[in-house]
């Protein structure tokens, strides 16, 4: 890295946590991020660490781990938007460290800065820090597992051995067990590409597997307190469900091949993430290729890679999605830190003429279609403020402007010119894109409505369990009512009944008698719709949704 570019580096690093952190207390846009912060919000309330409840059900779906960390949050914070985010955002910094921490062990100080930069501003991991799912804390997760072994492999440590084995057991609790093929996997491939496959016998692995076990008994005894000892409940339908046995089966392998109680019925196209990682590892993607590209071109010739965990992971994982039938772009986020290690030598590399060409013409792509299409996304959406978006242009188009100036050599440029374009139609996004997509939530006005000091006698139901936006935002407990039984619920005057427009249309349909208490203009959509972006035909894609009583 030249001396006089590093500053650019450092700005970019300080902007690339801002607008990461920028969105930490915008309103929730889809359901997912309601579902997690109202299980976690029922852990508080029940004051039961144990059992996972969804509408006061019995919720089996997921593992615990980023439940008790959002908890912790809620416990230390109080119950928010902001405190729901918190610990994801905290495992996304893990996951920097981690990826600095390891690049730079196997390579320079100049292309771990680059992976960590690289890690920052890849189009999905910056949407996922505002969309809180699972992937933040996996990334942190998996790549301090990984990083812990390769410290392992060298030299045995009380210390490296514990540590692998808790992220590996918190990476477990986080999505199940099938994320040991990323870290196990990483480790297995660096034994057999160097031909020391028989070393899986030592005993330092045997106790790793020995202690990630221990680390994962509260999994384990948790399912078995809400479900395995009371095979009376009635789960996905039906009764003796075994809590142990859909984590370490069905919550994914299960899925994986289609056999468990939650089945796709599409078939899945193995090329999903080929394509996906076009937008979700923007403007990184084609940079990724080529280095595959390269790094298999090596290994061909027998040419010996400073490391293969990074490949061995990342792929084994990535090819195991491929071939599932359940395929979403935020699964590959896990894994960005390994991609990010792949890919960042490449920028410091001497390249072949055809490399070079084909480097010239990608470097380009991001620069110029990230900042045209966010202002085109402005002039459409036409914001009731325009302030961030100025801000926006001001601050990024002047360090752009800098960096054409300034840097050199061209790949350093491009690199962060590619960062530069992708932070300013971020920063958009967090500042003013999504805060205008969740003024459109009518979950949140409408528990908005209910928790008004009138209602506060009101008894709350809501007759679809995926309205989770509303019950995070109700301030008291909110009970499932199967649209199907509301006919011959009690009539009385102390419920209030959560309705979208279908459900609505269904009432009629059946001839149910409700009476509408209030109306709320909603996007029922979580994919973004070209029409609603235009606030000119906005209109067309938006619904309504209900508050009724009987």
């Amino acid at each position: 890295m030249n001396y006089k570019n590093k500053p650019f580096y450092l700005i970019l690093f300080v902007l690339a946590l801002v607008v990461n952190f920028i969105g930490i207390a915008t309103d929730f846009f889809s359901d997912d991020p309601g579902l997690y912060a109202s299980i976690s919000k029922s852990l508080v309330y029940k004051h039961d660490l144990l059992q996972l409840f969804s509408y006061n059900v019995d919720w089996l779906d997921k593992p615990h781990f980023p439940f008790w960390a959002i908890f912790l949050s809620f416990k230390l914070f109080g119950v928010s938007v902001w405190a729901y985010r918190l610990p994801a955002l905290l495992f996304f910094l893990l996951s920097l460290l981690y990826t600095y921490l390891f690049a730079r062990r196997f390579y320079t100080k100049e292309i771990a800065v680059t992976a960590v930069l690289i890690v920052m501003t890849a189009q999905h991991v910056l949407l996922s820090n505002v969309d809180v799912r699972a992937e933040p804390y996996l990334m942190g997760l998996i790549i301090g597992s990984i990083y812990h072994i390769s410290l392992l492999y060298k030299r045995y440590t009380l210390a490296d051995l514990l540590l692998a084995a808790l992220l590996t057991a918190c990476a477990i609790m986080t999505k199940g067990i099938f994320v040991i093929i990323a870290i196990y996997g990483a480790l297995l491939g660096q034994l057999i590409f160097q031909k020391k496959f028989m070393d899986i016998f030592k005993v330092k692995w045997w106790l790793l597997f020995l202690a990630t076990f221990i680390f994962t008994l509260p999994e384990l005894y948790s399912l078995y307190v809400q479900f395995d000892m009371h095979p009376e409940k009635v789960v996905f339908g039906r009764h003796n469900v075994s809590g142990i046995r859909w984590f370490l089966w069905d919550s994914q392998f299960g899925r994986f091949v289609n056999s468990g109680p939650i089945m796709q019925h599409k078939s899945g196209d193995i090329f999903f993430f080929v394509h996906t990682l076009l937008w979700a590892f923007a403007p990184w993607c084609l940079f990724f290729y080529y280095a595959l590209f390269k790094t298999f071109k090596s290994i061909i010739q027998k040419i010996k890679l400073t490391e293969y965990y990074t490949l061995s992971g990342g792929l084994l994982l990535l090819l195991l999605f491929s071939l599932s039938r359940f395929q979403l772009p935020f699964y590959t986020n896990a894994i960005f830190p390994l991609f990010a290690i792949i890919t960042a030598p490449y920028f410091y590399k001497q390249l072949p003429r055809l490399g070079n060409a084909y480097w010239k013409i990608i470097q380009w792509i991001g620069v110029i279609l990230l900042p045209v299409i966010t202002i085109a996304i402005h002039i459409y959406l036409k914001p009731a403020s325009a302030t961030w978006f100025i801000a926006d242009c001001l601050l990024f188009g002047v360090i752009g402007l800098f960096i054409i100036l300034k840097v050199s050599p061209l790949k350093q440029k491009a690199f962060l010119l590619n960062c530069c374009a992708v932070l300013f139609a971020n920063f958009y996004m967090n500042t003013t894109f999504f805060k205008t997509l969740a003024s459109y939530n009518g979950q949140i006005t409408a528990a908005s409505y209910v928790n008004q000091p009138q209602n506060n006698n009101q008894h709350i139901y809501s007759v679809n369990a995926s309205n989770n936006v509303f019950q995070f935002y109700c301030r008291r407990p909110v009970n499932f009512v199967a649209i199907d039984q509301f006919k011959n619920f009690p009539t009385g005057k102390n419920s209030i009944f959560y309705f979208s427009q279908p459900s609505i249309d269904y009432l009629i349909k059946n001839n149910v008698n409700f009476k509408v208490i209030k109306t709320f203009t909603n996007y029922p959509q979580e994919n973004i719709l070209p029409a609603f972006i235009n606030k000119q035909t906005r209109y067309k894609v938006l619904d309504r949704v209900y508050l009724i009583t009987k």
